[in-house]
């Protein structure tokens, strides 16, 4: 069994809110993944969390192997009869060799042993296999609460994000990717929230869970009001910009 004890767990503890309210990716993405790959036949999807884009792959492959160190997020991950859920570390998947004709990683290459990582690809993947690193950035509703989210991201929480996070804000631009890369289209998540979702999906970010656990109150007391009073009732439209680096994993 891969060894999953080493890795950094900012999840587990949030793993129902993470599935209830993180963002699912758009569909028009995957099917562009899919026409690219050259064969249909098998995925994986590694560091799935709790299978937002796993099940996104299943219409477009035959199989899909969807793996995460974390158990409890991989007891709650979505059920779907072609996608196949195991907790496994990205640095050991327990995959056999030359399977995979697309590898995913989306919103988790950042907490990885990168160059291990890319090792278990190279072994894994088929030649001219993909590798499709994906992420997505901060989400931007309209300019009086977003003033209020950089507020809360910042200043409050900011001290307490890890410093991975950092290759979020900097848009994987500074992650190496040794592949030959493809060209892709831009993409980005577009939702329809209420406050309760907003506050939800804010309750699973990795800082507000240390800011709790180190200081033993909650960030979201006071913004987390504002928040709601300048929402109000009701749905708002919230975007956020997805970042993608797609390669030919050999040739």
């Amino acid at each position: 069994m891969a060894d999953t004890q080493s890795f950094k767990d900012n999840f587990s503890d949030v793993a129902e809110g993470y599935r209830r309210y993180r963002p699912t990716y758009p569909e028009d993405l995957f099917r562009w993944l899919a026409e690219a790959a050259p064969r249909r036949e098998r995925a994986w999807d590694c560091g799935c969390g709790s299978g937002q884009a796993s099940v996104l792959l299943a219409p477009h492959f035959a199989h899909v192997d969807a793996t995460d160190p974390s158990a409890a997020q991989v007891a709650k991950a979505e059920p779907h009869d072609g996608v196949h859920y195991a907790v496994a570390s990205a640095e050991a998947s327990g995959l056999p060799d030359g399977v995979a004709d697309l590898v995913t990683v989306a919103q988790a290459i950042h907490w990885f042993d990168i160059d291990a990582f890319y090792r278990e690809v190279r072994r894994v993947a088929r030649p001219t296999g993909l590798l499709a690193v994906i992420g997505y950035g901060f989400l931007r509703v309209g300019p009086e609460i977003d003033a209020l989210l950089d507020h809360l991201y910042r200043d409050v929480v900011g001290p307490y994000w890890p410093p991975e996070r950092r290759h979020i804000d900097e848009g994987y631009r500074t992650i190496p990717f040794p592949f030959e890369t493809l060209a892709a289209p831009a993409f980005a998540i577009e939702r329809d929230w209420s406050a309760d979702h907003l506050m939800g999906y804010i309750a699973t970010w990795s800082a507000v869970s240390r800011y709790r656990q180190e200081r033993g109150d909650d960030p979201l007391d006071g913004p987390g009001d504002a928040l709601r009073q300048a929402w109000g009732d009701g749905q708002r439209p919230v975007r956020w910009p997805v970042f993608l680096k797609v390669g030919r994993v050999a040739s």
